[in-house]
């Protein structure tokens, strides 16, 4: 099969791309390098996928660029692309309108006259759901940040072109993804850098913030499982062991004999007390299970942010 994959060049989409390449799958990587964060930093997420055969790759945006090339004979999407990040959301409002609904828009609009296409993968957040969201996909979604509004929307608009032209949509929502490649402005790639260079970690609130954390492999194993969902389903991706920011702490000094040196500071607007994914219906429908650990899981995240400090080094 044939697969467009939009954010190709981010955290998760890189290591979709390399998964859908392995199960022998054709893959048309869209990315357009937003400086949300460092080019340098995508392009190495790209440097295993450039030149291995089945890969092309489209450094496009979405929001303005002709998208008839890469949605072209495509059979699924995966529809990754977008603005993240709860604090920059309420200063530049309008790239999260721009990159998370006008993106969307043009994307599905590109895809209209693709008679080919099974299944069009929106991928959301648990930021929809607002500042508890620990409930079933029935939960009443309330978010609290210009970020989670503009996700929550792109589902609506995803809803009515399947309610009105038969768009086959399934939407994911992903709970705290972490993993080698994580954005450099996630929480744990900011504690792990932050232990292994020496510097002061920022602990905002109280700390006793949680989040039920999805390691990497088991977000891409669950996105591809989506692909044999209905249409019109809404999928929680979640992992199954929920921790404090405290707790996280605690496991990082294990695993780097690091104490860290943390300083408080005030809470951030928008940002979720806490967050934990009810998987039964993925679970139960689709067969997905979280399989590896947060022990483990981090553990990886140490050795591959070890690495980057050493090559950084040298």
């Amino acid at each position: 099969m044939r697969f467009l994959v939009t954010g190709a060049a981010g955290f998760i989409g890189s290591h979709l791309c390399e998964k859908l390449l392995a199960l022998g799958h054709e893959v048309a990587g869209v990315d357009c390098f937003v400086p949300y964060y460092p080019k340098a930093i995508k392009e190495n997420n790209l440097s295993g996928l450039i030149g291995q055969p089945g890969f092309q790759f489209h450094a496009l945006d979405l929001r303005s660029d002709s998208l008839e090339i890469p949605t072209r004979n495509c059979d699924g999407v995966f529809h990754l692309a977008a603005m993240a990040g709860l604090r920059q959301s309420w200063i530049d409002f309008q790239s999260y309108v721009t990159c998370n609904l006008l993106a969307t828009q043009r994307l599905i609009e590109a895809l209209k006259p693709n008679r080919q296409l099974q299944k069009f993968i929106y991928v959301s957040t648990s930021s929809v759901y607002g500042k508890d969201s620990s409930g079933d996909e029935t939960t009443p979604t309330c978010p609290i940040s210009p970020y989670g509004v503009t996700k929550l929307g792109g589902e609506q608009l995803c809803k009515a072109y399947q309610s009105e032209f038969g768009f086959p949509l399934v939407i994911l929502r992903y709970f705290s993804v972490y993993g080698p490649r994580q954005r450099p402005d996630m929480g744990y790639h900011k504690f792990i850098q932050a232990l292994l260079t020496g510097n002061k970690i920022t602990v905002h609130g109280d700390g006793q913030q949680s989040r039920g954390n999805t390691f990497i492999a088991d977000c891409v194993d669950a996105t591809i499982a989506s692909l044999n969902s209905p249409v019109g389903e809404t999928f929680n991706v979640g992992g199954g062991e929920k921790a404090t920011v405290w707790d996280i702490l605690q496991k990082l000094q294990t695993l780097t004999s690091i104490r860290p040196n943390v300083v408080m500071s005030e809470a951030r607007a928008g940002d979720q007390r806490s967050s934990e994914a009810d998987i039964a219906k993925i679970t139960s429908l689709l067969g997905w299970t979280p399989k590896v650990s947060l022990d483990d899981g981090l553990a990886m995240q140490v050795d591959w942010q070890r690495g980057l400090v050493a090559r950084k080094a040298a």
